[in-house]
């Protein structure tokens, strides 16, 4: 199975301190990979160097086997990777469906002339983008709360917005940050379910952090241990 992801003895230095050093593992086509580790292990700074948010001090990050390290984060965005942050970051004023249409906006082909003068293709991409947004809402269970502000919704659901809003931009690797963060024994059994099914319908890869490790060993195929930013094991659940 080919690596959708591969990461080569990446570094983050902060001043003196190495957020994470010499880290190399990687994310098999089609895999669910689990990231672990205590607070301060450096799990969030790998996903920040991944999706362009802070530069490499050192090291490489393949993405479908070219080089993206440099790049903006619009730019890897649009070339399949997404993410979910550990504090959420929606937009709290606009409503559910707004969310997750401004999401799909980024596959726009029309131009800001074409927007203003309501041209046939300006019609055309709205009334798919539209669709979209209302078919992701009904396969994720969001349909019901489409018009309510984001913020007005339970913290669960709120978690699944985020996952939503990610999926709009049609990724082929999602990444996933404390997920479950917040969420009750029975909501995370739901985040389970969720995170598999994705997988599976969407057909894309998964790099998850997260420190509920009942879904870490339920869902995960591989495993990657940090500590201090220093990788310390990787294997299956069992290993």
């Amino acid at each position: 199975m080919a690596d959708i992801l591969r990461i080569s003895r990446l570094t983050k230095r902060f001043g003196g301190l190495a957020a994470v050093n010499d880290v190399s593992f990687a994310v098999p086509e089609g895999a669910i990979v689990g990231l672990i580790g205590p607070n301060g292990a450096g799990k969030t700074t790998i996903f920040n160097l991944v999706t362009g948010v802070y530069s490499l001090t050192g090291g490489e990050v393949f993405f479908k086997g070219t080089s993206i390290a440099g790049l903006p984060p619009y730019k890897i965005a649009s070339l399949g990777i997404t993410r979910t942050f550990q504090n959420i970051r929606l937009f709290k004023n606009l409503t559910v469906f707004e969310n997750v249409l401004t999401a799909c906006h980024q596959a726009a082909g029309y131009t800001i002339p074409e927007a203003i003068l309501r041209l046939p293709r300006y019609r055309r991409e709205e009334k798919a983008l539209l669709a979209k947004a209302e078919q992701l809402l009904s396969i994720m269970g969001l349909t019901d709360r489409r018009d309510l502000a984001a913020n007005n919704l339970p913290y669960g659901m709120q978690r699944r917005l985020e996952i939503v809003r990610a999926l709009a931009l049609d990724p082929r690797l999602l990444l996933l940050d404390e997920p479950a963060a917040g969420m009750n024994p029975d909501e995370t059994e739901q985040l389970m379910r969720m995170i598999t099914r994705i997988r599976d319908d969407f057909k894309l890869s998964i790099l998850v952090i997260e420190h509920h490790m009942d879904l870490i060993m339920g869902v995960c195929e591989h495993i990657v241990v940090l500590n201090f930013g220093v990788k310390l094991a990787e294997g299956s659940p069992d290993e």
